[in-house]
């Protein structure tokens, strides 16, 4: 059966694979798969059936949603990886620092996570795709697939025949609707207005953290107009029959073209005035007494009833489209105004991310309500139904009660389907599209003290708008690939495949780098945020969890054992000066970032670079950023509260920056939540390394042990994973001691979260943000130089 799988999609999908970086050939026997033909097919491919259909041995749970010319399948596995474990020694009766041990010990585990999974292809391979899954079929827990669209009813008999499971039919609104609310919550950047004069067409949206009421129009055979209210309060509110159906039939007919991509290829290359009557024609200069765009049109089709010419297949493709948008614009429009909404999401299989469609869509909507209604669309409209089904599948185990989070790793990305692009870059009719959502530990919410959620915008630089900055970081990330892995390699050394999976990420990686590069709107807003993302999800792919663990347990006992005469120094000093060695540490500290490669060279070479080494590479005062005097004057008055401190790298840098300067804070009477990764990013310091490192600190410190006893320093995980910090997806238990403590100064250290995220976010408290510029090219862009200081004290205004 995988030949006969193979053979079906293959031969499909390979004009669009040729054109994709790391692509290799495949000789594959006859259009059957049975190699009775003799025929030898050389076909480019990439993915094999067990890449499309990832971790299907561990699947769980499946819905599918069949329209009337793409599946989407969906399905919960269990997804087995490693994690990197750290465990503290039994140190009773040793002097550990005469003994030089390590603080810590590591242990690689297995942990089993949830994911789902998103696939959609088109109808024609619904036979085979359902072959494979059958064949590799394992662990279902379920007798039962929910199904939604048209198409499940056509196929129900198909499926109930191949899967052997009941087909529990749901409906189709519901599963929109469902599917909706679940990506708007849960994928960041999943919504987008489009922009026709835009490099790059796409501008996305900031996650709302109050994402109803709104209106969703559903473009499919017909149009559905929809308001949402609550997550499950919902009203058909109208609707019409002049939809992609009509598109798709009156194009069939006036172009005798059969397939709906292909109709909407011609209309990419048409030109509408040749058929269309526009406002010019009918006034002619008098159209601007009028207050008209002489470009409007006055009406469809309207030169055709009295020219002689014949009109070319692309004019009329094009005319009809535009006709039809139209409609739909206004149509929307007037149910927005009725409603008192202001945003409407578009979906459906007419939209296909097809520009020539959003954009007369999107210009139909500002022309009606005259900018105050906004069109949005979705990232991954096309699986709305398909999760939908799944959630209500799934109801018992409720998948709403946690949040996810996209896999980059394992998801395709949006696609432009601008005609001007290469095959590669365009629509991916026939091929197979993927999505996949890790379940995270815990829900994320927003940091209680962000001044205002709904524009709080995490990331300094969107690299998607910035064509001289994604030039430069997609270069710098390729050119930092061989450190990564080898990094990787020497975490594993007693894996015999190390090297191996090793290459793969490396493989995997920079075909995702040369997408972006084509594609740079594939996941949303582009930023360095997202591109470090990608790289530590590619390196859980191939089990890497930790490639700095051995790394950061090295640094943190060299920390440890110079801890107690970093304190006994500061001590020595007066209050003013003492004040100014705490920061100067905390900077110094943050050179220690290993995921930056000036520093990562002198690390790498010069095993003596230590604390005092990196005091001396900091800028001199005036720092870049020097707000140091307004911060010296408010520690004359009165304590603050409560201190949350989002702390960075491991090493000398928790222990010999951030501790001291905690400790300073507790002896002012501050209580400190000292916030870490839940995750492992680059050499950051985690939330169980944290907790190792306060003890033996405490140990030590008799201040940083009474504030751990009476729980004025408590310890907390941020609920992520990466090098950067979105204050909008925080994990839930530190949000609300945030709210319980009444925390009045925030401190973000490091320069992925105060510099490349949160440089410009609004706290409703005072804040420190703090960070040493470890890339030349970036100083340079702020108007410093390497090494430059970050030192931004903010007070809300009142």
């Amino acid at each position: 059966m995988r030949g006969a799988f193979s053979s079906q999609i293959y031969a499909h999908i390979s004009p669009w694979l040729m054109s994709w970086p790391g692509t290799f050939k495949m000789a594959e026997c006859g259009a059957s798969g049975s190699g009775s033909s003799g025929d030898s097919l050389d076909k480019s491919i990439t993915l094999p059936p067990d890449e499309i259909f990832r971790n299907l041995e561990n699947a769980k749970r499946f819905a599918i949603d069949i329209g009337g010319s793409l599946t989407k399948l969906a399905y919960y596995s269990t997804v087995q990886h490693k994690v990197a474990k750290v465990r503290s020694f039994d140190h009773s009766g040793k002097d550990t620092e005469r003994d030089h041990e390590p603080p810590y010990e590591i242990s690689v585990q297995e942990e089993i996570t949830a994911r789902l999974h998103f696939i959609k292809f088109e109808n024609t391979y619904i036979e085979a795709c359902l072959d494979f899954i059958k064949d590799h079929l394992v662990n279902t827990e379920t007798k039962v697939i929910q199904a939604t669209g048209g198409g499940a009813y056509k196929f129900k008999d198909l499926i109930e025949e191949k899967l052997r499971l009941k087909v529990d039919k749901e409906d189709v609104m519901t599963c929109l609707i469902k599917g909706c609310n679940f990506v708007l919550k849960n994928i960041p950047h999943e919504a987008f207005v489009y922009q026709k004069d835009s490099d790059p067409e796409f501008r996305f949206q900031t996650n709302h953290p109050h994402i109803f009421p709104y209106l969703l129009v559903n473009i499919g055979s017909g149009v559905s107009i929809v308001k949402v209210e609550t997550e499950d309060r919902f009203e058909w509110v109208g609707g019409s029959s002049i939809g992609g159906g009509t598109f798709w039939g009156l194009g069939a007919l006036l172009t005798k073209t059969k397939k709906f991509d292909e109709l909407l290829h011609l209309a990419s290359r048409g030109q509408h005035s040749n058929v269309d009557m526009l406002v010019r024609d009918v006034y002619g200069g008098a159209h601007q007494t009028l207050g008209l765009s002489g470009n409007l049109i006055a009406s469809s089709f309207g030169k055709s009833a009295t020219a002689d010419q014949e009109f070319s297949k692309e004019d009329m493709a094009k005319s009809l489209l535009h006709m039809i948008s139209n409609d739909i614009g206004q149509l929307a429009c007037l149910h927005a105004r009725l409603h008192s909404l202001d945003r409407v999401y578009f979906g459906g299989f007419f939209i296909r991310g097809h520009p020539v469609t959003m954009r007369t869509i999107t210009y139909s909507i500002n022309f009606f309500s005259k900018g105050e209604v906004q069109a949005l669309f979705l990232r991954h409209e096309g699986y709305l139904g398909a999760i939908g089904a799944f959630l209500k599948g799934a109801e018992q185990d409720n998948p709403n009660q946690y949040s996810w989070g996209e896999n980059y790793a394992g998801s395709s990305g949006l696609m432009s389907t601008s005609p001007e692009l290469g095959p590669a870059q365009r629509a991916r009719s026939g091929t197979f599209d993927l999505l996949e959502m890790d379940r995270l530990e815990r829900p994320l919410v927003n940091l209680p003290l962000l001044l205002d959620p709904p524009s709080y915008v995490p990331d300094t630089v969107d690299l998607t708008d910035d064509a001289l900055a994604r030039k430069y970081w997609l270069t710098c990330f390729e050119e930092a690939l061989d450190g990564v892995v080898k990094r990787a390699v020497a975490s594993q050394p007693d894996s015999v495949d190390a090297a191996e999976r090793a290459e793969k990420f490396r493989q995997k990686y920079w075909n995702k780098l040369q997408t972006l590069r084509q594609q740079p709107f594939a996941y949303g807003t582009l930023t360095v945020r997202s591109l470090l993302d990608t790289r530590e999800h590619c390196l859980n792919e191939f089990n890497f969890p930790d490639p700095y663990s051995k790394v950061k347990q090295r640094e943190n006992g060299v920390a440890l054992r110079c801890f107690p005469g970093v304190v006994r120094s500061l001590d020595t000093l007066g209050w003013e000066e003492r004040q100014l060695a705490l920061v100067k540490g905390l900077l110094a500290g943050n050179v220690f970032d290993w995921g930056a490669k000036a520093v990562s060279d002198v690390l790498e070479s010069d095993p003596y670079f230590g604390f005092e080494e990196a005091k001396r590479k900091l800028q001199e005062r005036p720092w870049l950023v020097d707000s140091y005097s307004e911060w010296l004057q408010r520690l004359k008055g009165p304590p603050h509260k409560c201190a949350l401190i989002f702390a960075d790298n491991s090493g000398i840098d928790i222990i010999l920056g951030v501790f001291p300067f905690v400790r300073e804070l507790l002896l002012r009477g501050t209580e400190v939540i000292l916030a870490c990764n839940s995750g492992p990013a680059l050499n950051d310091v985690t939330h169980s390394e944290s907790l190792i490192v306060a003890e033996r600190i405490a140990g030590m410190d008799p201040v940083v042990h009474s504030a751990l006893r009476e729980e004025r320093l408590l310890l907390v995980q941020t609920g992520s994973s990466s090098p950067c910090l979105d204050l909008s997806r925080l994990d839930k238990g530190l949000a609300a001691l945030v709210r319980e403590r009444g925390a009045d100064l925030v401190v973000i250290e490091g320069m992925g979260r105060a510099v490349h995220t949160n440089y410009h976010a609004a706290l409703c408290c005072e804040s420190l943000k703090l960070a040493v510029i470890k890339n030349a090219w970036l100083a340079e862009r702020l108007g410093g130089r390497l090494f430059s200081v970050i030192f931004k004290y903010e007070v809300p205004a009142e």
